[in-house]
C-alpha cells in the first residue's frame, strides 16, 4: 500500500461518507464512495446477521474495484419489535413507496412505519440499540472486521436535524435529545458507527504499519 491508501466505502450515503471519512482521515487513507465508480450493480443483502452483509458487501466491492473495500452493516433493534427491524432497517418500507424513491425519502417512510408499530407503546417498552458492523476486504479476504452497539430508546416524534436514517427517533436518555440533535463530533464521540470506526483506525493503522514495514 502507498503511504496514503484509499478504501472504498461501500455506500453512496452522504451522511454515513461523511463520518467514516472524518474519523479515518487521521489514519492516513482516503475514503471515496461508490459514486465514483459508476453503476455497479448492487450485491444481494440476504445475511442474517449484520456481520454477514458487511463481509459480503466488502468482498464484493472490492472486486469490482480492485482496492480495499470497507463495508458498514447497521441498523436498529428494537426490543418491543423483536429486533425488527435489524438487518432491514435500511429499507424497512420499501414497499411503501416507488422503486426510484430517493434515501432522504424511505428514511423518512422507515420512521414513519417505526412510529405506527409502536404506537402506543410505553417509553420504559421502547428500549432499542444502534448495532454497526465493520468489514474492510482485499478482492481476496477480509482483512479486518469489528462492531460495536449504543443502547438508547424510541422516542414519540422526530427531532433534529444532523443525522440521517433513525437517529431523529434514537433517544439518548443520558444527553436529554435524540441523535439527531448532537453535533457531528459528539455523535461520532458517542454512535455505534463512531464506536465502531474507532476500533476499526486502530486495526488499520496497525496494518498499514505492517505492510509499510513488510513493503
Amino acid at each position: 500500500m502507498p503511504p496514503r491508501a484509499t478504501i472504498v466505502l461501500a455506500s453512496q450515503n452522504p451522511g454515513k461518507i461523511r463520518e467514516i471519512r472524518q474519523v479515518l482521515a487521521p489514519v492516513g487513507v482516503d475514503v471515496i464512495g461508490l459514486d465514483a465508480f459508476g453503476d455497479i450493480p448492487e450485491p444481494a443483502e440476504d445475511g442474517s446477521t449484520f456481520g454477514d452483509n458487511a463481509r459480503g458487501k466488502a468482498l464484493y466491492y472490492a472486486r469490482k474495484t480492485g482496492l480495499w473495500c470497507l463495508a458498514d452493516d447497521s441498523g436498529l433493534v428494537v426490543d418491543a419489535l423483536d429486533g425488527r427491524p435489524g438487518v432491514h432497517s435500511a429499507r424497512y418500507a420499501a414497499d411503501e413507496l416507488p422503486a426510484d424513491a430517493g434515501r432522504s425519502e424511505l428514511d423518512a417512510a422507515n420512521n414513519a412505519k417505526l412510529l405506527r408499530q409502536l404506537t402506543g407503546t410505553p417509553a420504559e417498552r421502547r428500549s432499542a440499540r444502534f448495532v454497526c458492523h465493520l468489514a474492510l476486504a482485499d478482492p481476496e479476504r477480509i482483512l479486518i472486521e469489528t462492531f460495536d452497539t449504543v443502547e438508547g430508546r424510541i422516542a414519540d416524534f422526530s427531532r433534529g436535524d444532523n443525522g440521517f436514517g433513525y437517529d431523529p427517533l434514537f433517544y439518548l436518555p443520558q444527553l436529554g435529545c435524540t441523535s439527531a440533535e448532537l453535533p457531528a463530533e459528539q455523535k461520532n464521540a458517542i454512535s455505534h458507527r463512531g464506536k465502531a470506526l474507532r476500533h476499526l483506525a486502530d486495526l488499520l493503522r496497525s496494518l498499514l504499519e505492517g505492510k509499510a514495514s513488510t513493503g
